[in-house]
């Protein structure tokens, strides 16, 4: 069970990551213009007061006037911390700051994290309930047994909105989703099997209850924990565990898998041996899901029975167990339909819907996470991959559908299409894609150029790119970089490949290569070794260029211009392809592509339609349909001037290529971006507000883009370099390390080149 993967990184680097910039993970955002005083007389004083008497007089109004409906509380008390333990509330901090960060990447829900400092179950449940004005649901998190079953149950009985310990319930609903797909794949009924569950926790536990509300027989159930079998007329057992007790004479977990279909574990690594499983039936499912070592991994266990269907916590395995799956939808159903409970019918409608998901045709962008090969309902896949984008449709719908039939729902969705299209609308697929590409690059790294490595920034990012699993970095630097890297708590700087433009055995061979490039163009062969022995990016671009790396990332030490000078004297453009910049600008649920913002000064009219296109395909790449508008400051022909006759005729080649993506203009960037505006141009060919803005000079395009850098509210990726025989990507001398490596895994997964 698990909400991340098994990436590696040091502790430098996670602690950078949550300090720098603004320390931590959240803060919060005015929805309303707070620029002038009238602003502020409406946000507070005196207007605030006419919401404040309707919510009095109507206290559903609340869903109305204020953020509660979408504002869910993430609360622990730290005291079973992600597998840590009982390290206190305010070590738990961090591990609920991450939690809402996941509510609102996967389902545009906004959380607070609080974290409340008492072990008593008692004056935790009563501080959470008296918040119950405050949120629309509460989150609960890192809660020891048994305490965490007390306080769920009673704050469920006492609060009118959802409550769900997620570390029982967000486990037992994924789980049983994969349960559900593996017996259909090996021909099982729920009824009929026989289950182990090892370990008696609260996830465990949790489990245990959902399997069984969902058709599976108390009397095929076994339970273990640390002293073996859980039996009816054992001393010791708590009423939790008692509650799942056999009637069995068997006292062992050994003897508990004799001839059972499945076993559940969230227990302690290893604790599943193969002769164990030896001893199931055939077909044996397991779910092997200790954190962050399973029971049995599944080499392990495919070893000892080449016929079981294996899950495990991990992202390195396939079928992970991961709680992302299931807590941001779960909230966002029960959220958009006012439930009172999230309870046991929309667990399973979760379950259900989760299964019925990974039965379905794979979509391309998941598919390309995996190397373009979409995986396929089977063995290695009866969970879906927590990337894929349909989960915000199919998931909350369920969710809020069997909210209304259950009877918990105090505002029933009239159209449950329209309601699926809203959900699609809240979130970016930019989003998706970009952890689509991480985990491509994972799947199929490639060696990728670091060409100023004396650089911290470029150093760290290096790091994290091969801690990350990404590929392997290599280095291109003088003799100090491994004191750089011994430094940044690297403790063995001779496991990174490190070239020396100085005395690289590979000089004499690329000097060679440049030479029968320059040497028409005014170069002596003693100015192309001097170019090799001097100029990173020149011995970096050679390296890509005679195939001794995939991938070059470079720019933090020199303008973008005189970097891309000296790239071209290694490397051709792709033929017909003229090179360009593309800034992604990535909101929250909108994504615009800006091209050309880094080489051409004034494109031709086909280039700007060479640029439209190749930026489109872009666009698609990352998850968007184009629709492309080229900007100026003239509105079809409004005012009149002497820089519109390139954009027309750009348009006029694009209708000649009979191109498949909308496209229009020329038009100034308001009337590009607001649908209002385009109401005025009812022979406008673009269906709604551009996505795609081919900018009219690198003047316009490099300024626009750098004030929006500085000033705008969106995350802005690149520029990425498109157009290039090899995949090289300039950064911004300002590039942070993250920006470094997100460059390089684009490039190296093939979006951005």
């Amino acid at each position: 069970m698990s909400e991340g993967s098994n990436v590696q990184f040091s502790e430098r680097e996670a602690l950078l990551f949550h300090s720098s910039g603004r320390p931590g993970k959240i803060q919060i955002v005015a929805t309303k213009p707070m620029a002038t005083q009238r602003d502020l007389s409406l946000a507070y004083s005196p207007g605030v007061a006419v919401p404040v008497r309707a919510i009095a007089a109507d206290p559903d109004t609340a869903y109305d006037y204020t953020a509660k409906g979408n504002l869910v509380a993430v609360i622990s008390n730290g005291t079973a911390i992600l597998g840590l333990g009982d390290l206190g509330a305010l070590a738990s901090k961090p591990v609920m700051e991450g939690k809402a960060v996941l509510f609102k990447r996967f389902a545009d829900v906004d959380s607070i994290d609080i974290e409340l400092n008492t072990k008593d179950a008692q004056r935790f449940i009563e501080a959470v309930e008296l918040m119950e004005p405050t949120f629309g649901g509460i989150n609960l998190e890192d809660i020891g047994a048994p305490d965490c079953f007390i306080i769920e149950q009673t704050l469920r009985e006492k609060m009118n909105i959802p409550v769900m310990h997620d570390d029982q319930h967000g486990t037992a609903i994924i789980t049983a989703a994969g349960l559900i797909n593996a017996c259909h794949l090996t021909g099982r009924n729920l009824a009929d099997i026989k289950v182990v569950v090892n370990g008696a926790g609260a996830a465990a536990i949790a489990c245990t209850a959902l399997i069984k509300s969902m058709g599976v027989r108390h009397d095929n159930v076994i339970m273990c924990d640390r002293k073996g079998v859980i039996w009816q007329g054992r001393e010791g057992v708590d009423q939790w565990k008692s509650a799942h007790a056999s009637t069995t004479d068997r006292r062992t977990l050994n003897e508990a898998l004799e001839g059972a279909d499945v076993f559940l574990g969230l227990s302690a690594a290893g604790s599943l041996k193969p002769d164990m499983m030896m001893k199931m039936a055939a077909q044996p499912i397991i779910f092997a899901m200790a954190n962050p070592d399973p029971e049995i991994t599944p080499p392990e266990a495919k070893a000892a029975r080449p016929d079981a269907i294996i899950a495990t916590g991990r992202s390195d395995y396939p079928n992970q167990v991961n709680n992302v799956l299931g807590f941001p939808f779960i909230f966002r159903g029960a959220l958009d339909v006012r439930a009172t409970a999230i309870n046991e019918e929309m667990k399973i409608a979760a379950a259900q819907a989760l299964a019925d998901l990974a039965r379905e045709q794979v979509p391309e962008e998941v598919a390309q996470a995996y190397g373009g090969q979409a995986p396929r309902f089977g063995r290695d896949y009866i969970i879906p991959a927590p990337f894929d984008p349909r989960l915000m449709e199919v998931v909350p719908a369920a969710v809020a559908k069997a909210a209304m039939d259950s009877g918990v729902a105090r505002k029933p969705i009239l159209d449950m299409a329209a309601y699926r299209e809203s959900l699609k609308a809240r979130l970016n697929p930019t989003t998706s894609v970009l952890t689509l590409a991480y985990e491509a690059a994972r799947a199929h790294p490639k060696r990728v150029v670091f060409a100023e490595a004396e650089e911290e920034v470029v150093l760290r990012a290096a790091i994290q790119f091969r801690d990350g699993g990404y590929g392997t970095p290599v280095l291109v630097g003088r003799d100090e970089v491994p004191d750089r890297l011994r430094a940044l708590g690297v403790d063995d700087p001779d496991s990174f490949e490190l070239h020396n433009s100085r005395n690289s055995p590979l000089i004499e061979r690329m000097v060679d290569f440049l030479y029968d490039r320059l040497q028409r163009r005014g170069y002596l062969r003693r100015d192309v070794q001097f170019l090799v022995n001097q100029d990173r990016n020149i011995f970096g671009a050679l390296l890509v260029a005679m195939g001794e790396a995939d991938v070059m990332i470079t720019g933090v030490t020199r303008t973008y211009a005189q970097t891309l000078r000296q790239i071209r004297r290694v490397l051709d453009p792709q033929a017909g392809i003229t090179p360009f910049g593309i800034h992604v600008l990535v909101g929250q649920s909108h994504t615009v592509f800006m091209a050309d913002t880094t080489v051409n000064e004034r494109p031709s009219a086909l280039q700007l339609a060479d640029i439209a296109e190749q930026t489109a395909a872009v666009a698609r790449k990352m998850g968007h349909e184009p629709r492309v508008a080229f900007l100026s400051y003239s509105t079809f022909g409004n005012p009149p001037g002497n820089w519109l006759a390139n954009l027309r005729e750009a348009v006029a080649i694009l209708d000649a290529r009979g191109v498949s993506f909308e496209y229009e203009g020329e038009m100034a960037p308001d009337v590009a971006l607001n649908e209002k505006l385009q109401k005025n141009y009812p022979f406008m060919r673009l269906s709604g507000p551009a996505n795609v803005l081919i900018m009219p000079g690198l003047q316009s395009a490099n300024l626009s883009a750098k004030l929006l850098r500085e000033l705008g509210g969106d995350s802005v990726i690149g520029p990425m370099l498109v157009g290039l025989e090899k995949p090289v990507q300039i950064a911004t001398m300002s590039a942070t390390a993250s920006e470094l490596v997100t460059l390089a895994v684009l490039a190296a997964a093939g979006i951005a080149n």
